[in-house]
């Protein structure tokens, strides 16, 4: 009788154990929010490294990484310039490097270190020995960060030479020296367009690069010789957010979405009625679909090749302004969204990563 009472009260705690350790929606791990920062904060960027490891940048809580167990939070303390990140990007020896509110950061795997920039013609970006980058960054009426000093975007193109998208137009680096973008250096400018303010930057299969941001004239394309201006539609601005998988460019503003074919742009937005209205990025999956993050009520949108579908709160995602989207290796997408939130989709369900 012992005996059975002893192996009945066994498999009691190894039920109760493994109840203990069922998965639910509220064990794992969550972005938790240590600045302070409102609703209209957000997950801005986001990105795997080669060791898998998931980064996410915001808008005032700094940088949270992921290593499939636990997030870490890095920000000014750790030696970010700015708890305000624009852009992440890899290079191609694995350093990472962060556009930020107050210039570029880089991070090689064990320290963040400020990049200077040191070009003399530069307006805005300027060395960081200057005295006015001693000081704290202003803040607007919003309390939201000054642009001045911005760095929206970042790439390595094919030759090993980066770009940097900032407030004062485009900057180059070739590992030791900085230029100034089509300011004295050969480069044609048939367009006749000043270059402003460039938010993305995007290198196509033959070489190209393409940028374009707020504040410029439709959009820019540079072919290592001479830049060209395009306008489709007689758009004022437009952004180039992705090269997908058979060489097509896609670029986006606040209204309108298209896609370049290399003869001609097709405009999305009217073939799709409001899922592309509002786009803020873009990305394409392992399976080709198109992906569109949207600041507004349309969330996330799909785009498979040949229909469209919708995905916000009423399916389970955190919230319905989205800024940011990455798939990680195991082909789960993350989703970065206003009020610093962070969910993961596996295809059919979403599952909330923060507060």
């Amino acid at each position: 009788m012992k005996k059975y009472y002893s192996l009945l009260l066994l498999l009691i705690l190894i039920t109760s154990v493994g109840a203990q350790v069922t998965t639910t929606s509220d064990t794992h791990p969550k972005l938790l929010k240590t600045q302070g920062t409102g609703p209209s904060a957000n997950v801005h960027c986001s990105l795997q490294d080669k060791s898998g490891r998931l980064w996410f940048g915001t808008t005032g809580e700094g940088v949270y990484r992921y290593d499939g167990n636990s997030f870490k939070n890095f920000t000014v303390k750790d030696g970010l310039n700015s708890n305000h990140i624009a852009c992440i990007y890899e290079d191609n020896t694995g350093n990472i490097w962060f556009g930020t509110m107050d210039g570029i950061c880089r991070y090689d795997g064990k320290i963040f270190s400020r990049v200077p920039i040191t070009v003399s013609r530069s307006k805005n970006l300027l060395s960081y020995d200057s005295p006015r980058l001693q000081k704290e960054i202003s803040v607007d009426s919003y309390g939201n960060p000054s642009e001045e000093n911005a760095v929206w975007d970042i790439i390595q193109d094919r030759t090993g030479r980066f770009w940097f998208g900032t407030t004062d137009g485009i900057y180059r680096y070739d590992g030791k020296t900085f230029t100034h973008f089509s300011h004295n250096d050969g480069v044609i400018n048939n367009s006749g367009l000043p270059i402003n303010k460039i938010e993305r930057i995007v290198e196509d299969t033959s070489g190209n690069i393409w940028f374009g941001g707020r504040t410029n004239e439709g959009i820019f394309r540079f072919d290592r010789k001479s830049i060209t201006n395009y306008k489709p539609d007689g758009k004022n601005w437009l952004r180039p957010v992705l090269k997908d998988k058979t060489g097509n460019i896609w670029f986006s503003n606040w209204l309108s979405v298209y896609r370049y074919e290399g003869q001609s742009f097709v405009n999305f937005t009217k073939n799709d009625g409001s899922c592309f209205k509002g786009s803020t990025f873009m990305i394409e999956d392992k399976n080709g679909n198109i992906w569109c993050g949207n600041d507004g009520e349309n969330g996330l949108c799909r785009y498979d090749g040949k229909s469209f579908k919708n995905y916000t709160m009423k399916d389970g995602l955190n919230n319905n302004s989205v800024w940011s989207i990455v798939e990680d290796n195991s082909g789960y997408l993350w989703i970065g969204t206003r009020n610093t939130g962070l969910s993961r989709f596996d295809g059919k369900t979403f599952t909330t990563f923060s507060e």
